[in-house]
């Protein structure tokens, strides 16, 4: 869960520009197997769309998937509050 809220943010802070699949993998920390996985993921319940520009990927983070980033915000902040790490 914790990976998809940081690619999620990661994706969000780039805007409606998106972010190109370098910069993810790099701010993601992950490698490009394991990156295909989650973006299928995450492309496939509609949280971020893959966008193809010049023969390269950019993400752009979907209303819903904002929704499900505050929503886990918000379960974060309760968790913490009861001393659990997520």
């Amino acid at each position: 869960m914790q990976i998809v809220a940081d690619l999620l943010v990661a994706t969000d802070q780039c805007g409606q520009e998106g972010i190109k699949t370098t910069s993810l993998l790099s701010k993601a920390n992950l490698s490009h197997s394991r990156l295909e996985k989650f973006v299928s993921n995450l492309t496939g319940a509609e949280l971020i769309n893959k966008i193809e520009y010049d023969g390269r990927n950019v993400f752009v983070i979907t209303p819903k998937g904002r929704q499900y980033l505050e929503q886990y915000k918000k379960f974060a902040d309760v968790a913490e509050s009861f001393g659990l790490e997520i």
